[in-house]
């Protein structure tokens, strides 16, 4: 399985013109509010109710819809070295999911491998979504990411060179900003009422071969560890949406933008398969509206470790069920330690939401403003307790925020692993040079703890597939299948282990 980008970064195939749009009549109010401040201000079109679909079909939506989206296309000098580098390492190097828009439609040609390089300039395309009739323009990170020239072509066929605002590589969106005033601007939806079944429409450039309208519903809601993006809450639809479409809008039946298109899933054959996913609308605004705030997103930092309840644990802890999110350790001096969480509570709600995983806590958190206090509803010792905590800053350095940034996983049963840092590594007596996952956590009843898996091995290996980091070691697991082969190193010495 393979999970792949629409557009992209400027040296792989990058993405068309792309719209997902709903499938009722068009007759929508669009009511105007402002929505950043105390930064800056644009005006948002936001959605009223309307009346059910037209018995024209589609073609109101479409009609509607066409002039609110907008070409995108980048340029960027590749240095010979960069390029050098790349061609050495070959395909292998590329992440799964960019492969196989290496080095074809657009980009460098790469030539005779033994001729001199030079620097050359790679194009890229992609798509984006007027927000707001000042220009301010949503769209893709991986659209934009490293280019030197950006140009918007609006539907009727102006080409307005763009100023990147800001970026936000862990939820991939980008703001960009045209110059001038009364541009169209699309109807912003509310992507909690999107449900499973509703309509949705896919109006892009796939392959290059000019603007197509495809339909579709939505295929779920909430889709997560994909190891696409670092926060994921994805909206799955199964309108069809091929190679080349990037940054573009998923709309609901009555025409409002409700997620923003950033990847399919494909098994190598590089078309739709009928699996494509986007940025719901309210995680891509709340992003937004800090890049016009902030001119960056200052995610809010709890300090804990978490990891989700299963069935092993919610039955070794006496939990009435599998909801709620296991506290598995505290960071020292952070502000969930400072407030009294302890390693083994159960959060089960966060300002009287609940929470069903891990990564909803983690979004959840990583959306609100640093400054503000929660209320968290836990469950210690089998009691019911409440807490306040006051958020922090999500720290810069990898190692102090590792327990919001990245979660523990948990792709073996019962067996919970971190990436291998090198603080970690020299707690362990490991070389620096030792990579792979530390296993955090393991439950004393799974398979491989009865195998003699421990807490603080490092798993190396995985059916004889090194593994670097949590993402790699993720996807060797899901290939491995029911009985995986580890490598593991316990304390400089390896050994085999198996279920």
């Amino acid at each position: 399985m393979n999970l792949k980008s629409l557009g992209g970064k400027s040296k792989f195939l990058a993405g068309a013109l792309v719209v997902v749009v709903g499938l009722a009549g068009w007759g929508v109010a669009r009511a105007s509010q402002k929505f950043f401040a105390p930064g800056i201000h644009i005006s948002m079109k936001m959605a009223d109710p309307a009346e059910g679909p037209s018995k024209t079909g589609f073609a109101p939506v479409v009609k509607g819809v066409l002039p609110d989206v907008v070409n995108i296309s980048t340029s960027k000098v590749v240095k010979a070295s960069d390029r050098t580098e790349m061609q050495e390492g070959g395909p292998d190097e590329i992440p799964p999911f960019f492969q196989q828009f290496f080095g074809q439609q657009f980009g460098p040609n790469p030539g005779n491998r033994s001729a001199k390089p030079h620097d050359q300039r790679e194009d890229s395309l992609g798509s984006g979504v007027i927000i707001s009739p000042d220009g301010y323009i949503l769209t893709n990170n991986h659209v934009v990411d490293g280019a030197t020239d950006v140009r918007v072509t609006l539907a009727d066929k102006r080409q307005l060179k763009a100023k990147v605002v800001g970026t936000d590589a862990k939820t991939d969106i980008a703001v960009l900003k045209v110059e001038g005033s009364d541009f169209p601007a699309i109807t912003v939806g509310d992507s909690s009422k999107v449900q499973v079944g509703d309509y949705a429409l896919a109006i892009g450039d796939p392959f290059g071969v000019g603007q197509t309208v495809t339909m579709g519903i939505i295929s779920a809601t909430n889709r997560g560890n994909l190891g696409i993006e670092d926060y994921e809450d994805f909206i799955q639809t199964d309108a069809p949406i091929n190679p080349g479409n990037s940054g573009g809008a998923l709309i609901n039946d009555r025409g409002e933008l409700v997620g923003i298109n950033t990847a399919i899933l494909s098994h190598g054959s590089g078309g739709n398969e009928g699996i494509g996913f986007a940025i719901p609308i309210n995680m891509a605004r709340s992003v937004m509206s800090q890049i016009l705030d902030h001119g960056k997103v200052n995610r809010a930092y709890l300090g804990i470790m978490v990891q989700d309840i299963t069935p092993g644990i919610s039955k070794a802890m006496n939990l009435k069920d599998m909801r709620g999110v296991l506290v598995g350790d505290v960071t020292p001096n952070g502000p969930a330690q400072k407030s009294g969480v302890q390693r083994g509570d159960v959060i089960l709600e966060v300002n009287g939401k609940v929470m069903e995983d891990s990564r909803q806590l983690r979004n959840t958190i990583s959306m609100m403003d640093p400054t503000s206090t929660v209320a968290l509803k836990l469950i210690r010792n089998g009691n019911p307790t409440n807490m306040s905590v006051k958020l922090g800053d999500l720290p810069a350095d990898k190692d102090q925020a590792k327990a919001d940034e990245k979660p523990s996983e948990q792709a073996l049963n019962g067996v919970t692993v971190e990436n291998l840092d090198a603080q970690t590594a020299q707690q362990l007596g490991l070389s620096p040079a030792v990579t792979g996952v530390v296993v955090t956590d393991i439950d004393p009843s799974s398979a491989l703890a009865s195998a003699g898996l421990r807490q603080g091995d490092v798993i190396q290996e995985v059916n004889h597939q090194p593994v670097k980091n949590v993402t790699q070691f993720q996807e060797a697991i899901r290939k491995a299948g029911d009985s995986p082969l580890l490598l593991v190193n316990r304390k400089g010495t390896t050994l085999f282990l198996a279920e």
